[in-house]
């Protein structure tokens, strides 16, 4: 069973794609220490720009609308969380994570279901089958299972200037301390655009094959890239080969500089 499912449809402009103590930090984990010991930290600029484009285009599981443009928000992205309180804290220090590691990325908790334009629904894992039938409905439903049999999931819709206006996350707070965190990271971020699942690329937390657990370094890369202003919602994969020699030089600092990484 894949641990993570990514679907791209476009029903008014849907896009889908598809644990640890609350008192300890992400780096306490012990399976998340284990996973930053062997991280890969030094790549290349065609291995980032291969996973950028593998990513950031395309679908995991298309159901209809094109996948051949750039899709992103482009305003602040707040987060709220329904369900089962279960794991809240852990998720909010997920969202604060990514918030500091994304540099031109607004995004934050929000307790007010109006403001959101993120909604994860915390779930139990003999509930996710239903969860995602009342939220998709069966003919849906039945297409995401028969196809991913996911383990969470995540999905977003978005304008016809493919802008995303709105995602949702399926998490399930029961499978344990590093799956609930490996899938907080991949859906959240999925959400806020590479909906693409790649087995090419074998450094991501977006191939089904891997599992990190944290925001690793490649993915900082491509989030980065992603979240650049001068890459913009609607983009064509030649309109970002302009603009991206400049803009992953500009994100190769910002990353290196929030790890510590040498120059």
């Amino acid at each position: 069973m894949p641990r993570s499912a990514g679907i791209l449809g476009l029903v008014a402009g849907l896009t889908i794609a598809m644990v640890w103590n609350p008192a300890l930090p992400a780096s306490e984990n012990p399976t998340v220490a284990l996973h930053k010991r062997a991280e890969r930290k030094s790549f290349t600029d065609s291995e980032i720009v291969e996973g950028f484009f593998k990513t950031a285009f395309g679908a995991e599981f298309h159901l209809a609308g094109r996948i051949d443009r750039i899709r992103k928000y482009e305003r602040p992205v707040r987060i709220y969380t329904e369900g089962l309180p279960d794991r809240k804290a852990q998720l909010a220090r997920v969202v604060a994570d990514i918030g500091q590691r994304v540099q031109h990325l607004d995004i934050a908790m929000t307790t007010r279901s109006e403001d959101a334009n993120i909604s994860v629904k915390l779930v139990r894992d003999r509930d996710l089958s239903r969860a995602i039938t009342e939220f998709y409905g069966n003919e849906r439903a039945r297409e995401i299972r028969s196809s991913l049999d996911p383990q969470c999931l995540s999905g977003y819709r978005k304008n016809d200037r493919f802008e995303i206006e709105h995602s949702d996350v399926f998490l399930t707070v029961d499978n344990g301390d590093f799956t609930f965190l490996d899938c907080a990271y991949e859906e959240l971020l999925q959400s806020l655009g590479p909906i693409n699942d790649t087995s090419a690329i074998p450094w991501t937390m977006f191939n089904d094959s891997v599992s990190m657990g944290f925001f690793d370094i490649y993915d900082q890369y491509l989030l980065n890239i992603l979240y650049d202003p001068r890459i913009r919602a609607g983009m064509t994969i030649g309109e970002v080969r302009e603009v991206l020699p400049a803009v992953l030089a500009d994100v190769r600092l910002w990353v290196n500089k929030v790890n510590n990484l040498p120059d």
